[in-house]
């Protein structure tokens, strides 16, 4: 069975920076397209950017330019560096697999706040 589980969230101020690990366990983790998601109060879970095997990358328009997502296939890790956050980008971040989804972790807070 694949897990997933996510870390590195905490509380920041606004143009603060935060950098989120997703540890993959079972599977085959280098097959697939990883992506990170978010979950903000009241509001649909959304793909924010995703990442391919071989490392092309894609991002929502609303942090492109901010977040960097990248991988690390040898430690089964997929991360999300955040830069210049605001408080829009405050919500429940998680990891999972845009084409082939397995179970939700239990994702890691972000919280933007002054």
């Amino acid at each position: 069975q694949v897990q997933v589980v996510e870390s590195g969230g905490g509380v920041v101020l606004p143009g603060g920076s935060l950098r989120l690990s997703c540890v993959v366990s079972g599977g085959i983790f280098g097959a697939y397209t990883m992506g990170w998601y978010r979950q903000a109060a009241g509001r649909q879970r959304e793909l924010v950017a995703s990442i391919t095997p071989r490392g092309s990358t894609n991002y929502a328009e609303s942090v492109k330019g901010r977040f960097t997502i990248s991988r690390d296939n040898a430690e089964n890790t997929v991360y999300l560096e955040m830069n210049s956050l605001k408080p829009e980008d405050t919500a429940v971040y998680y990891c999972n697999r845009p084409n082939s989804p397995i179970s939700w972790g239990q994702g890691t807070q972000v919280t933007v706040s002054s």
